[in-house]
Formats: C-alpha cells, structure tokens, sequence
C-alpha cells in the first residue's frame, strides 16, 4: 500500500498513466466521472466516498488493478489516496504521481480560509531538501526538522492550532479519524513524491495542550545493507544465520532500530528464500519481491486490530521468519516467545538503554508469579540482544556513527537469565566475545580511534566515560 497526494480543485481528481494504466476518480458524493477521465478513455479504478465507502469499477475489478484502501481528507477535499499497489507492475507508481498536477484547493476551502493540501508537500519536500530525518509540526512553532540529530528551523512562520489542525487533518487516515478523536494519538504513514521518487514518512498525531501536533519521520525507500549502517560484518552473519528464536534490537527513540532489522531481514533474505510475515505500526521500509521467498507485510489498526491479534493469526499463515516492529505488552511478548519456541525466527525491538535494560523489561513485563517461568523460555529462545547508540560525528556532514553492544546467548548467558542474575551479564558480555558478544565502550574506543567521532562525544554514551581515550575536542 502507499499513499497518492490527491489534488482536488473542482470536486474530483485523476492519477494517471499513459496507456491501459492506472486512474483514480475520486469525489464528493455520487457524481459521474469527471469528463476529462472519459475523454482519455482511461480506466477508473474507484469512486471513493467521504462516509468511508468505495465502489470499485468493473474494470478494475476484471483487470485486478489496485484498490482504493483508504483517503485523507480536509474538509470536504480529497487530500491522500491509500492504495494498493500489490498488483501493478514496475514503474506504476511513479508513472502515476508524474501526472498529478497540485491545483490548489478549491472554493469551500479558501472561502473557510483553509490552507491547500500542497502545503504539506512543501513542508515535506523542505524536509526531504534539508537530508533530515524528522518533521515536526507544533503550535507556536515553525516547522522545524532533525538533521544528523540537531534541531533545524524551517523559513516561515511559527505554526497556530488552526495550522496543525488541517495538516493533522491531512495527513489522518479517514478510517484513524474515530481513533483519534478516542485516544488522542495514531500513527500512520504518508507518501509524496519528490524529484521523480516516492518518499514515505511514518507519521505520529498527538494531542498537546489541546493542540494537535505532529512528527513524521522519513523512511527511505532503499533499504541499507548492515555494512553501510556501520553493523559488523561477523555479526550479522551470525544473527542471519539463525534459524529459530528470538532477536532483539533495542535503544533510545530515534536509533536506527527499525532500520537494522529491515537491513538484517534484507541478508536473511538474500542467504536464504523464506516466508516473511511483519506486523507493523504503521508499515515502514517496503520489501520488494526481487529477492526470492514470500514476505506479506500487516499494519496494526488497518489490517490486523494488535501486535498481539496479528502474531496470534500469523502463526497459521505458514512463516519462517516474523518482524514484530515493537512488543509494548505482556500478550505480545508470550506470543512472541512462544513463537520463538517453536520453530520461528521472530525479530522485534523494544526501548531500553542496554542490552541488561532490556532483558529486564521482556522480564519485567509480566506479574511476579510467571516471571520464574518467562526467565526459563527466554534462557532457552533468546538467540541476542542488540543495543545501538548514533553518535554525533566529528565530521558534521558525515550524520552519525553506530554504537553497539552486542548480547548473544551462550551456555553463560543462558545460566545469567535462568538464575534471574541480571547484573552479572556484564561480564557475560566480556566473556562471550567468541560467541560474537560486543562491548559498548569498546564499540565507542573504536570509533574515536578511527577518527570518526571524538572522545568527549563518545564519553556521553559510555558506560564508564573514564575509560574512553583519545582527543576530547568537541563536535559542532
């Protein structure tokens, strides 16, 4: 699935492709196809209504062209189309979008003062110019981006309720309006086109001082090889070899978590055909279908209700390897346990600072009475942890540095988590380096001796800063 930017200047607009391709109509109410369709003898593919319903065209439905799946609107205008692209060939896509022209919005919106749905491609395409990884929309504030971890302001003007409120507005899924009006949050992605290409960003709504805001963050649409992201080579040899259990990827908000296990699912893809099943939220990096093996993507809150219903349904769709993007609760850590137990590869990422942190939440997360139990399983399933840190580069242009440290489950290791010992896993780690473990302040040693970040830098994300040596001069 990916998101289409509608522009809708008199009721109703086209995506379209030269040929016997793809059309989307899409308008208010009951109309006839716009005329223009018509006159190009394009195929419709949906008439796409604002109370949440479609009707798919008979063509469409001969052809199996791609359906609508869902839309944004602002106000009564069409702004994002949802669709599913599964069935089309090469190159649809971009044919499409290279047809849509932006027109504005059209009279109900101007007269309500409203701002064009352009104006979040342009917030986009500013973030996309800027090689940032976030946007963020906040009332009182103009849009402002992250680029290599530092805090850029955007020309413009600070940002008002009403602002937010149409670009949240724009950017929500019709099907997630109901959500978030319940739970004053959803994530969801969105896509654009720039320079030619699709760019997608997972998006984050949230209710602030009774302010909606937002944070999209850019997805790339190439998925990077574990070598470009700085990832040990041995290593990842290693975690792709594995057959069953469980891999986990944790750190901090903004670490490169889930792109290290698109990267690693990417080698375990290459070495071996396998049937993949991710239960996402929202769906992030898309895998292409060139590599051999199956992989079916599911994203919580369009295609499966939880983390925890899809991994339950999941294990009756025939999977080798399953990539859950986060365990948040004690019935999708069981799940995935268990699945880990039985044959399955499941790779997720939790939130913690280390590799001990970690341990102790997948622990932590059940009552008291389980958790001897829960020790057991994980001693017998876990295959690794991996904890990552970005680090400020000393070369500014050069973004950020990974960090790791490195947990696998040996015989060690495997008496540490049954005995409920966390705090000896330190010396696990420095132990097991046979076994591939890596330290996090060695990972950092290496990193200024490389000359790739400073010490004073690397100091802020030891563990014992002391023992980081090399030049302390600061990263501007």
């Amino acid at each position: 699935m990916v998101s289409i930017a509608v522009p809708n200047s008199s009721g109703g607009a086209a995506a379209r492709q030269k040929g016997d391709g793809l059309a989307v109509a899409c308008r208010r109410g009951n109309d006839a196809v716009p005329g223009r369709l018509l006159a190009r003898r394009l195929p419709t593919i949906a008439t796409c209504y604002l109370d949440g319903t479609y009707k798919l065209s008979r063509r469409c439905r001969a052809a199996r062209l791609p359906a609508i799946l869902d839309f944004r609107c602002v106000g009564k205008a069409v702004t994002m189309l949802d669709v599913d692209l599964a069935s089309t060939g090469p190159g649809v896509l971009d044919n499409a979008l290279r047809h849509l022209r932006p027109n504005g919005c059209d009279q109900e919106q101007k007269g309500a003062g409203m701002k064009p749905a352009t104006d979040l491609d342009a917030l986009l395409h500013a973030t996309l110019a800027q090689g940032a990884s976030d946007l963020h929309l906040v009332p009182g504030y103009a849009p402002t981006v992250r680029v290599h971890g530092k805090l850029v302001v955007l020309p413009g003007k600070a940002l008002t309720p009403s602002d937010t409120d149409q670009l949240v507005r724009a950017l929500v899924p019709y099907r997630l309006r109901d959500a978030l009006g319940q739970q004053k949050s959803v994530d969801c992605s969105v896509s654009t086109t720039y320079e030619g290409a699709t760019a997608r960003f997972r998006v984050g709504v949230y209710l602030a001082q009774g302010a909606w805001c937002a944070c999209l963050r850019h997805i790339p649409s190439v998925i990077p090889s574990l070598e470009v992201l700085g990832f040990p080579q041995e290593v990842a040899e290693r975690l792709a070899a594995c057959r069953d259990g469980l891999i986990v990827v944790t750190g901090v908000t903004g670490s490169g978590k889930t792109t290290t296990l698109a990267a690693l699912l990417q080698l375990i893809r290459q070495r071996r055909a396998v049937r993949v099943l991710t239960i996402e939220e929202p769906i992030e990096y898309l895998y292409p279908p060139d590599m051999g093996g199956l992989v079916t993507q599911r994203e919580v809150g369009r295609d499966v209700d939880t983390f925890a219903d899809g991994l339950r349904a999941g294990l009756r769709q025939d999977p080798e390897v399953i990539l859950v993007g986060e365990i948040r609760d004690r019935e999708t850590a069981q799940l995935a346990i268990s699945a880990a137990e039985t044959g399955h590869l499941v790779l997720t990422t939790l939130h913690t600072r280390d590799a001990k942190g970690a341990l102790s939440r997948l622990v932590d997360i059940f009552p008291a009475d389980a958790q001897d139990e829960i020790r057991t399983q994980l001693s017998l399933s876990l295959r690794a942890i991996v904890c990552q840190h970005l680090v400020p580069a000393l070369d500014e242009h050069a973004g950020r540095a990974l960090a790791l440290e490195v947990l696998p489950v040996h015989g060690g290791v495997q008496v540490v988590i049954r005995a409920g010992k966390i705090e000896q896993l330190e010396s696990a780690v420095q132990t097991g380096k046979r076994e591939g473990a890596v330290q996090l302040d060695e990972s950092l040693q290496a990193l200024v001796t490389a000359g790739r970040v400073t010490a004073e830098a690397a100091r802020r994300f030891a563990k014992e800063p002391e023992a980081i040596k090399g030049s302390s001069r600061s990263w501007s």
